[in-house]
């Protein structure tokens, strides 16, 4: 009886949290699918309630800043900021649990306290040398600079990973003549599954979410990401902006990292072993 008391509290807490949790959202979903009008007294206002997808159609389509542009162009830049980081940050942390060698230690110390450097630190010298490179307003500064920051989590997070495998099986691979390499991409990398989903959905959302360094970078507006159109769909006038075209295009911002986590949700959790930590 007590267990089935202490079951229902935790049920009934729970529910109350992610009641909480969801809120917010709701706020911004029942704004999306209302005229302006509607909402203006809160969207908690029902007296009229009118739901249309007109709201995702404008932003879809704005005049000025269509939403389809700028998730195409965050597509461009979150793809390879996903991939690239997750090839090489397997590489090294397979070669930080596996191998020995000198200084080891303090190259994987450094590598994690990389992880504390706040980007605003370094915004001033990462403008300047991509001014340097021609990379301005440029797709392929955004890429770099995401991939070298996901880097050290990515190396960390597998290293913890590969370490928690069991070795005997690569072993035996080697003893049968198989080079280092075979084995990390035939035998290693399909056992990692859950490790590099964990990674793309996290990595995808940070990049996907990014403003501070879209704003540093990226100038023109067809070169615009999607969240930097953000900034400036729903807006009719220099001192009025409409909260419900704003919300739906918010709403078609937030959906696709919520695609990727749903795709690959999962193998998340089993994934998430690799923040184990290992000596």
């Amino acid at each position: 009886m007590n267990m089935k008391k202490k079951t229902i509290i935790i049920h009934v807490i729970a529910w109350f949290i992610a009641l909480f949790w969801i809120l917010p959202f709701m706020g911004i979903f029942m704004a999306s699918i209302r005229p302006y009008s509607e909402i203006i007294h809160g969207w908690w206002d029902f007296s009229r309630f009118n739901p249309t997808f007109s709201n995702f159609m404008i932003s879809w389509s704005h005049r000025d800043f269509p939403l389809s542009r700028g998730v195409i162009n965050s597509l461009i830049v979150a793809v390879p900021s996903t991939f690239i980081p997750l090839f090489v940050g397997a590489l090294a942390g397979y070669s930080f649990a596996r191998f020995s060698f000198p200084i080891k230690n303090y190259i994987f110390l450094t590598v994690v306290l990389l992880m504390a450097l706040p980007q605003q630190s370094v915004a001033i010298p990462l403008f300047q040398m991509m001014m340097t490179f021609g990379l301005i307003d440029n797709f392929l500064s955004l890429i770099l600079v995401h991939s070298a920051w996901g880097l050290p989590w990515i190396i960390l997070f597998m290293r913890n990973f590969f370490s928690a495998l069991p070795v005997e099986i690569e072993e035996a691979a080697r003893v049968d003549g198989a080079s280092y390499f075979k084995i990390f991409y035939k035998i290693v990398l399909p056992i990692s599954l859950p490790a590099l989903a964990s990674v793309i959905v996290l990595q995808f959302m940070w990049v996907w979410n990014d403003l501070f360094l879209a704003l540093i970078f990226i100038y023109s507006d067809p070169m615009k990401l999607a969240t930097q159109r953000l900034l400036y769909i729903g807006r009719t006038g220099p001192f009025h902006l409409d909260w419900s075209i704003l919300s739906a295009a918010s709403i078609i911002v937030m959906a696709f990292p919520v695609l990727i986590f749903i795709l690959l949700q999962k193998y998340y959790i089993k994934g998430m072993v690799g923040w184990t930590i290992k000596g």
